[in-house]
C-alpha cells in the first residue's frame, strides 16, 4: 500500500482549486469595480454574468472567408487538415458591454475631460500597441491602467473612478486595436477579434484595473 503524505494532499488540493480561486477574486474585485462606478451589487453582479457569458460570442465586422490550413502536433509526428476563419470580429463580452458601460457613464461625467483622457489614452495606447506574427496586437497588461488613473486623478479628482474606466476602454479600443486594424488587415492575421478573450482581454481589463488604482 503507498501511503501519500498529508503535505502533498494539500498541495495537490491547492494546485487544482488555484484557477477557481483566482477565478473568483477576480470577479469579487470586478464587482467592487463595478460599485466604485455607482453600480448597485445586483447589477453588478449581472453585468458581469453577461459579461462572461458574452465572452464565447464573436460578432463579424468584415465579411469571413474560410481557408483550408495544415496543422502539425505532437512535435509534427502528426498533422491534419483544419478550417480557420479570416476576419474582424468584436467579442460581445470582452469588448462590445464594456463599451457600452462607458457610453453610459459618458452621461454622468463632465464631457470634455472625459475626452481629453480618451485622447491621452488613445495616444498611450497607439504607442504601446504592438502586432506580432501568430497573435495579433500586444500591449502590456499594467502600463495602460496606469495612465488611465493618473490622467482621471489630474483631470477629474471627484470623477476618478469613472473617467479611468472610459479613457481606459476607449482609448485602448481607438488606440490599440482600432488604429491598428488597416496594419493587420494587410498582413492577414487569420481572425482578429477586439476584446477576444473576453472578461480577461486587455480591453476590459485596463477599465477593470483603472478604477482599482483609483480606489487606492
Amino acid at each position: 500500500m503507498v501511503f501519500i503524505p498529508l503535505g502533498c494532499l494539500f498541495l495537490l488540493l491547492l494546485f487544482l482549486l488555484f484557477p477557481l480561486l483566482f477565478f473568483l477574486t477576480f470577479f469579487h474585485l470586478a464587482s467592487f469595480s463595478f460599485e466604485k462606478l455607482g453600480f448597485s451589487p445586483e447589477v453588478a453582479f449581472l453585468t458581469l454574468f453577461l459579461i462572461l457569458i458574452g465572452s464565447v460570442v464573436n460578432i463579424p465586422l468584415t465579411k469571413r472567408k474560410a481557408v483550408l490550413v495544415r496543422r502539425s502536433y505532437f512535435f509534427g509526428l502528426l498533422s491534419r487538415n483544419e478550417i480557420e476563419y479570416e476576419g474582424v470580429f468584436i467579442n460581445l463580452g470582452g469588448a462590445v458591454i464594456p463599451i457600452i458601460i462607458s457610453l453610459y457613464l459618458l452621461l454622468n461625467v463632465p464631457l470634455k475631460p472625459a475626452l481629453i483622457g480618451i485622447g491621452l489614452m488613445t495616444i498611450v495606447c497607439y504607442f504601446l500597441s504592438r502586432i506580432v506574427p501568430g497573435q495579433g496586437i500586444i500591449l502590456p497588461a499594467f502600463v495602460p491602467p496606469i495612465f488611465s488613473a493618473l490622467f482621471a486623478y489630474l483631470l477629474m479628482p471627484s470623477f476618478a473612478s469613472p473617467l479611468a474606466f472610459i479613457s481606459g476602454v476607449l482609448g485602448t479600443l481607438i488606440g490599440a486595436d482600432l488604429m491598428n486594424l488597416p496594419k493587420i488587415r494587410k498582413a492577414s492575421f487569420g481572425m482578429v477579434s477586439i476584446g477576444g478573450a473576453g472578461v480577461f482581454d486587455g480591453i476590459f481589463l485596463v477599465g477593470i484595473v483603472s478604477v482599482l488604482l483609483t480606489s487606492i
